[in-house]
C-alpha cells in the first residue's frame, strides 16, 4: 500500500510540475499521422516527425491541429525555481589569547587592614 501511495504521489507531482503530462497527448500524434497518411501514402512516420518537430511551426492549413501535438506548446505547468541564497560569512578575526600571570596578593589573616590614608579622609579642608 505504501509503494502504491508513493507512486501515485510521485506521478501526480511529476504530471503537475513538469511537461510529463504531454505524454497523455500521444494518441493525438498517431491520429494526425493517419490524416497525413490519407493525403500522402508515401510519408513515413519519421518524415512526419521531421515535418512537425524539426522545422519549427510553419503556418499551414492544419496549423491548429499541429499545435495539439505533444511537446509543441508549453502548457502552464507549475514548475518554479526558488534560489537558495547562502549568506557569505566573512571570516572572523580571531583574537589571540594572551596569558596574564596572576599576581600573588597578600591578604592578612586578621580582619584589620592597616592603612595610613584612612585618617586623611577626616581632615578639615585647607584653604590655599
Amino acid at each position: 500500500m505504501k509503494k502504491f501511495t508513493a507512486i501515485l504521489l510521485l506521478t501526480a507531482f511529476l504530471f503537475s510540475t513538469t511537461e510529463l503530462h504531454q505524454l497523455l497527448k500521444l494518441p493525438v500524434i498517431f491520429e494526425h499521422f493517419a490524416e497525413h497518411r490519407k493525403e500522402n501514402k508515401d510519408i513515413s512516420f519519421l518524415q512526419f516527425l521531421d515535418m512537425h518537430y524539426m522545422h519549427g511551426s510553419p503556418r499551414d492549413k492544419d496549423y491548429s491541429e499541429d499545435m495539439k501535438l505533444p511537446f509543441k506548446t508549453a502548457d502552464n505547468c507549475v514548475s518554479m525555481v526558488s534560489p537558495v541564497v547562502i549568506p557569505y560569512l566573512a571570516p572572523t578575526l580571531e583574537n589571540p589569547v594572551i596569558y596574564i600571570p596572576e599576581k600573588e596578593m597578600y591578604i592578612p589573616k586578621d580582619g584589620l587592614i592597616p592603612s595610613a590614608y584612612l585618617f586623611s579622609i577626616w581632615q578639615p579642608p585647607k584653604s590655599c
